[in-house]
């Protein structure tokens, strides 16, 4: 890029890559307005939106270049890294971070990372270079600048390539601060993690459960001169500290926990003998106090007595025991973990001595042990959590529903009783020819149909019961009404045998088949009994006749006495069939009727008694 210093100078100054590179991507305007143009220009990408890998190193090394040159700058003038070069008429009140150089620098690249227009860990890997190379106190402001992007951080796209790095930077800034003089700025450091990383965040779980041994209270070993205190409680009390710092310790050696069960019985034995009354506690709690106090307690031996009327140390150490006996008993460990049947009968037997101390320490003893009962309960929660390795637990948010989503859904109501038969009506009446198709009706034959059914029958066959056709409530359907008009035989046997005794026999294995043959009705029983009968009757007829033959009898006579007893059968049975008097009245016939139906009852059995002979001489007909 060439610059001239007057419209009339022949001689024009070179500017080199890199300022030319500064200038355009520090110019003011809208940024959406220059900044895929400015790359497009130093960069020259082979696509014009994206930018390949070597092309995003290239970009990445010119920012940092430049963003060295601009804290350079900033410290030779003696200004601050997030002001510097800051417009007059840029500085307002709603403006927070001021429109300095570095912090527009950040903004354009936070542009075309979140268009991905380039790699979206730039960002990240620019602000941690930011901070190793800005002080104490320059490094408050470029947090600043942090926490009021962090929506736009935190979103997936950038969030997937950035997390590492951001967490670097925030341990970082927490290894360099004063844990007693920048309190204020690690407790930001330390929200602002816990809102930009999930909950489920491996890397903030400790999962491997690593204590914090370094955490070492350190207590005086000799006793003091002139001072009259029981020094060897004393160590005792503090020495109960080593084990609250490392509890995993009491359950790989015995005679630690030996060691630790014996120097709590004696704290716990000199709080039973100086118990603490209403006005002590009262006086020394710390509930109503605003003011703010380290929980870390002084361990000269001078305070002793103080601290051991202190409800608040009590309940302090008490609490730590609490804590410790959770988790020696918490779920989910390994055998060699767990501690031994007499180690949990001991376990037992302080616990209920620890909360016995605590329900008497005031004030509100009760309350406070059951609000700490209810949090180790939870706490339990969060340890099966972790030991199956934290999984994501977090819910995708629902989308928003229309007012009406919450209401009740009225039950669809069809035509024709059922969406089958409406869809079925629905298409006749779009498609009136055809029913006029010759081909519409396609009924199959019975033995096609029940086919399927046969083979799941087929014990051969493997078929489970699960998948037989018999399942299925519309084959079963269907089929019923095929063999209502094809196979009655085979209808008459779904009462007895169910779906399967309708079955073709033929169809039917012979393994199977011999189960489901049809069996006499009793309407053929009673066929064959009469057909038995009339047998019977011929058999006594020729008997009659050869008799009559040999004492001279004549074969009329039998054949009269047969005629005469078929006739009394069945006058008998046309009694029988003759209606009362009372069934009359109640059917309201006439008397002309009944006469009719009699006459037409005799002249029916006349002719099917197949009595032509008139000389027969059988008594009359009664009629009722």
């Amino acid at each position: 890029m060439v610059i001239s210093t007057s419209l009339f100078d022949s001689n024009p100054i070179q500017m080199s890559p890199n300022d030319a590179f500064r200038d355009s991507i520090l110019q003011r305007g809208p940024i959406e307005s220059f900044a895929l143009k400015t790359v497009q220009d130093f960069i020259q990408p082979q696509r014009q939106t994206k930018l390949a890998q070597d092309e995003n190193q290239m970009l990445e090394n010119m920012l940092r270049t430049l963003l060295q040159q601009l804290v350079a700058s900033a410290a030779q003038s003696g200004e601050q890294i997030m002001q510097y070069g800051q417009l007059i008429d840029d500085d307002d009140d709603n403006n927070v971070h001021g429109h300095g150089q570095i912090p527009h620098l950040l903004d354009v690249v936070l542009y075309l990372c979140e268009k991905e227009h380039v790699e979206g860990g730039m960002i990240f890997q620019l602000l941690e270079d930011l901070t190793e190379m800005s002080t104490m106190k320059n490094c408050k402001d470029v947090f600043g600048y942090i926490e009021s992007k962090q929506d736009i951080l935190g979103k997936q796209e950038l969030f997937a390539r950035g997390k590492l790095v951001m967490l670097r930077t925030c341990n970082q800034l927490l290894r360099r601060l004063s844990k007693a003089n920048d309190v204020v700025f690690c407790g930001r450091i330390l929200m602002f993690l816990a809102h930009f990383f999930p909950l489920s965040e491996r890397s903030a779980v400790n999962i491997k459960g690593v204590f914090n041994t370094s955490n070492e209270t350190k207590y005086e070993k000799d006793p003091p001169k002139g001072i009259s205190v029981d020094f060897n409680f004393y160590k005792t009390f503090w020495s109960l500290q080593e084990y609250f710092c490392n509890p995993a310790s009491l359950t790989t050696a015995s005679t630690k926990w030996q060691k630790f069960s014996s120097s709590l019985a004696v704290v716990l034995n000199t709080f039973d003998a100086q118990p603490l009354s209403e006005e002590e506690g009262e006086a020394n709690s710390l509930e109503e106090e605003a003011a703010t106090f380290n929980i870390k307690y002084l361990t000269s031996s001078k305070l002793m007595g103080l601290e051991l009327k202190d409800s608040s140390f009590r309940r302090h150490i008490l609490l730590q025991c609490l804590i410790l006996f959770d988790y020696l008993r918490a779920p989910g460990k390994n055998d060699k973990d767990l501690p031994s049947e007499t180690m949990k009968e001991e376990l037992k037997s302080c616990e209920d001595r620890v909360k016995k101390l605590l329900e008497i320490t005031p004030p509100k003893g009760k309350e406070f042990l059951r609000a700490v009962e209810h949090i180790l309960e939870r706490e339990k929660n969060w340890v099966w959590w972790k030991r199956d390795g934290c999984p994501p637990f977090e819910k995708q948010p629902i989308e928003n529903k229309s007012p009406n989503a919450g209401q009740k859904r009225r039950r669809q109501r069809w035509r024709l009783g059922n969406k089958e038969l409406s869809q079925l009506w629905r298409w006749a009446e779009q498609n009136p020819n055809a029913e006029k198709d010759s081909q519409r009706v396609k009924t199959p034959d019975i033995a096609d149909y029940w086919k399927p059914l046969a083979e799941d029958m087929d014990p051969s066959a493997g078929i489970e019961d699960a998948y037989h056709h018999k399942n299925n409530r519309v084959y079963c359907w269907k089929g019923l009404r095929f063999a209502a008009r094809q196979d009655l035989e085979g209808f008459s046997r779904f009462t007895d045998l169910g779906i399967e005794g309708v079955v073709p026999v033929e169809l039917l294995p012979p393994e199977v088949r011999s189960k489901y043959q049809a069996k006499p009705n009793e309407k053929a029983k009673r066929a064959k009994k009469d057909e038995t009968k009339c047998g019977s009757l011929e058999e006594e007829t020729k008997a009659a006749s050869a008799e009559g033959a040999l004492v001279g009898g004549s074969t009329s006579e039998a054949e009269g006495e047969v005629g005469r007893g078929e006739s009394e059968a069945m006058e008998s049975d046309a009694i029988a069939d003759t209606p009362t008097p009372e069934e009359q009245q109640r059917l309201g016939g006439s008397d002309t009727d009944n006469g009719q139906e009699a006459g037409q009852i005799e002249e029916a059995e006349t002719e099917e008694g197949g009595l032509m002979d008139t000389d027969l001489n059988h008594p009359p007909m009664p009629i009722s």
